[in-house]
């Protein structure tokens, strides 16, 4: 990936920090985006201190909810660096609420900066990559892309759509020079529960168990890291049971189904 322009959304925390300081080990050139500045900051910091020139990291704060902001963000990144070479949208938000206890604005939000975010981002992006003949989109879906579980209704349709959609996109741009990947994560372990929406909008707050014992995210980041080198179309990372729910969904669907049933 050496001296490749590298986007990463979702950058101030969690698997977007840790990615961005695992392709600055391997001299990629970056932009870093997220709401935060400040976070941004810090990170940036953190991957001259990998071995990036400061010229090389591009701190660009945005909101992927923000569709009119976008085309002039692409602008700004082609403007710096010249072209864009791989874009992983990992911008995201989670849930912890039942159904019954979920306002309609907390769906919407979670469709809004989990699904429309990542659309509007990638179209406003493609044209380049088709211009060029070359380029690499990638998204951060999740097993909840696949797997239905209690207290994440609206996550998961989120990341069902995702999946869905980036899938559909590689069917049409593949024989064009543009690589599609779908990144799956399980349990990682970062500040993504705590960060959740409650069904009130409020923050959820709470570290879960089962995120606690998940895989540390700068392992995670060296097998998505690898993933993306490889330009594999989906890159499954985790290490926990959640991993094995991948599998029995498509032997089984009904024992999964019973499975999520009963930690309900």
């Amino acid at each position: 990936m050496s001296g490749q322009t590298v986007w990463i959304t979702g950058a101030s925390a969690g698997i977007g920090e840790a990615l961005a300081v695992r392709f600055a080990q391997d001299s990629a050139r970056l932009v870093l985006s997220a709401r935060r500045k400040s976070e941004l900051e810090r990170v940036a910091r953190r991957c001259r201190d990998a071995g990036l020139a400061a010229d090389e990291v591009l701190v660009l704060p945005l909101d992927v909810t923000d569709w009119a902001s976008l085309p002039g963000a692409v602008q700004t990144v082609l403007d710096t660096f010249g072209a864009i070479d791989l874009l992983v949208n990992n911008a995201g938000v989670s849930q912890r609420s039942l159904c019954k206890d979920t306002d309609m604005a907390v769906y919407q939000k979670l469709m809004d900066v989990d699904v429309m975010g990542q659309i509007a981002l990638t179209k406003a992006v493609l044209p380049h990559m088709l211009e060029r003949g070359a380029g690499h989109l990638a998204v951060t879906s999740s097993v909840a892309g696949k797997v239905g579980v209690p207290l994440r209704t609206g996550y998961c349709a989120a990341k069902h759509a995702v999946m869905g959609f980036f899938d559909a996109l590689r069917a049409e741009v593949e024989g064009q020079g543009v690589h599609v990947s779908t990144i799956t994560p399980g349990f990682i372990r970062t500040d993504i529960s705590r960060n959740a929406l409650a069904g009130d909008g409020s923050a959820f707050g709470e570290e879960d168990e089962d995120i606690a014992g998940g895989m540390d995210v700068n392992e995670c980041a060296e097998v998505v890291f690898k993933g993306l080198q490889a330009k594999k179309r989906e890159i499954p990372v985790g290490k926990g049971k959640e991993m094995a729910a991948l599998w029995i969904k498509r032997i089984s669907p009904e024992a999964l189904f019973r499975i999520t049933r009963a930690r309900s």
